[in-house]
């Protein structure tokens, strides 16, 4: 008889699994419950971006494109990102991905080699720290603090830094924080990194969803432009999350190591995928005002709610995700969130999913209907009201 546990990767197996993915099982068995869980858009994407996917098929565009991807999705990217954000990139510095997460795995795996050490703010998206491990790097968690606004301070990553840091994740607008980085934090940033040699993998997969202010990237630093990769995709911003479409930017000589590993597990991103971008890229700058202003309105309705409720909570500055502290009734986070889902039928996700520093708190998705989010308050504060009694 097979023993497979002595013959599976030691590394492999000392990961844990994802703390979401609990509650979405609870989830499937449930009728009438409400999910606050998914970091999913809840709109369809629009119309226009589907024609175009719909059009390439009835094309017969259906083989393999380069292994960079279409060239014309890569120039429209470039002009996107300079239009949006006033950031240059040639198409020769920008690749296709399977979603942003197979770009960031591509960064973590061009970059590191046994031993080295990636700085991970946190709370921050589940993949990281799991990601460095499988390459066989380090994760080195620092913990940001609510009272900063869960920003990375100069002197949380000073301290972090070490002669094997290779790395330093920046996953802002923050999952599942809402967390940003303003100009100030990076110029800061910049000052702790000068004279390294330590790269920025910048997820900026929400840099589209902002309230308030406009997304400053690392790449607008000049000091930090050289030092970056940016990670970025169409899921979030453009409601495109089943076509499975990122693309990461960097200098070249960075982007033709990651190329190689792209070329050898994935080939190319899907085609269809492609072409529907390339009218995102093109002509979704309104669909973008749209949902982000649809947004923004239960952004205001959740932060409302949960404060009138008496829960703390930061107010987000981007993505859409709540971060309320829940510290206060006797029950961890996994406790508040798994008796929370059984008895009032509302999942949220517990704050120690997403690293160290969770405790206490707990991740709550406002994209969803506004009707789902009213529900969903009602339902919370009769839970808390049983706790509190």
């Amino acid at each position: 008889m097979m023993d497979y546990e002595s013959m599976m990767s030691r590394r492999v197996k000392s990961l844990q699994p994802s703390g979401i993915r609990k509650f979405f099982d609870i989830l499937d068995t449930m009728q009438g419950a409400i999910s606050l869980g998914i970091g999913e858009p809840d709109f369809v994407t629009p119309w226009h971006i589907r024609e175009a996917g719909v059009y390439s098929l009835e094309q017969g565009y259906t083989k393999y494109t380069s292994n960079a991807g279409l060239s014309r999705l890569r120039a429209a990217v470039s002009g996107y990102l300079d239009r949006r954000f006033g950031i240059a990139y040639k198409p020769s510095e920008i690749f296709i991905t399977v979603g942003g997460s197979e770009a960031i795995d591509l960064c973590v795996r061009a970059m590191l080699d046994p031993g080295d050490e990636v700085v991970i703010p946190v709370p921050s998206f589940v993949c990281y720290g799991p990601l460095v491990t499988m390459a066989g790097g380090v994760p080195v968690y620092v913990e940001t603090k609510a009272e900063n606004e869960f920003r990375l301070t100069a002197d949380e990553l000073q301290k972090a830094i070490t002669p094997r840091t290779k790395l330093l994740v920046l996953p802002y607008p923050n999952n599942p924080t809402g967390a940003i980085m303003e100009r100030a934090d990076l110029e800061a940033v910049a000052r702790v990194l000068r004279g390294t040699d330590v790269m920025i993998l910048s997820d900026e997969i929400y840099a589209e969803l902002t309230y308030g202010q406009k997304h400053v990237s690392p790449c607008n630093i000049p000091e930090l432009a050289e030092r970056t990769l940016l990670v970025n995709g169409f899921s979030k911003a453009f409601a495109m999350t089943g076509w499975r479409l990122g693309y990461v930017c960097g200098p070249e000589p960075i982007m033709k190591q990651m190329l190689k590993i792209h070329q050898y597990g994935i080939m190319s991103a899907p085609t269809t995928s492609q072409y529907a971008a390339i009218e995102a890229m093109n002509n979704g700058d309104g669909d973008i005002e749209m949902m982000r202003d649809s947004y923004d309105k239960r952004r205001k309705l959740m932060l409302k709610g949960l404060r009138d409720l008496g829960l703390t909570c930061f107010e987000p500055r981007g993505a859409f995700y709540m971060f309320p502290q829940i510290g206060g009734f006797g029950l961890t986070s996994e406790e508040f969130c798994t008796r929370f889902l059984q008895e009032e039928k509302v999942a949220i996700i517990p704050g120690t999913a997403f690293g160290p520093g969770g405790e206490g708190f707990t991740r709550i998705c406002y994209a969803s209907s506004v009707e789902n989010i009213e529900t969903a308050i009602s339902r919370l504060g009769a839970f808390l009201e049983r706790l509190r009694s």
